[in-house]
């Protein structure tokens, strides 16, 4: 998965469509989520089209980091969740739960370029991952 920093440098390049494309592109980047993990328990509340989340840990104690599992049934939505996974994704616990993705986000202006149904879940999806989390790091206090 590529960081968010290198998809921003692409995607402050484009415009309209090519902005959709890139985020199809991002969607299909995911690693593959098994359908027995998409439950009503990884299902993100509030999204416009169904989509699930399902945290893993990887390391020891002192090094764990979070791997995000994700899907979508819609190409784009599949691509918004996977640009929110990729600010988190394999970072440590600690630092998920206290990093500002919104702010991380910021620069992509999603509220600007996609339809308000397009971009109503994603505080959902952040703060499923976000409290994911902060009961990682809780635990390994």
């Amino acid at each position: 998965m590529r960081t968010l920093s290198d998809i921003l440098e692409e995607y402050e390049f484009l415009e309209g469509d090519e902005r959709y494309r890139l985020l199809i592109e991002l969607g299909r980047d995911l690693d593959d989520m098994p359908d027995a993990l998409k439950t009503d328990a990884t299902l993100v509340r509030g999204c416009s089209a169904s989509v699930w989340v399902y945290p893993t840990e990887h390391g020891d104690k002192n090094t764990e980091t979070l791997h995000f599992l994700a899907d979508s049934n819609a190409a784009i939505t599949k691509g918004i969740v996977a640009l929110v996974i990729s600010a988190v994704q394999d970072k440590p616990a600690r630092e998920v739960a206290s990093m500002d993705v919104i702010g991380a986000l910021g620069p992509f202006d999603l509220k600007n370029q996609l339809s308000s149904n397009r971009t109503q879940g994603v505080p959902n999806m952040i703060a499923l991952v976000q409290e994911h989390a902060a009961r990682l790091a809780q635990a390994s206090s």
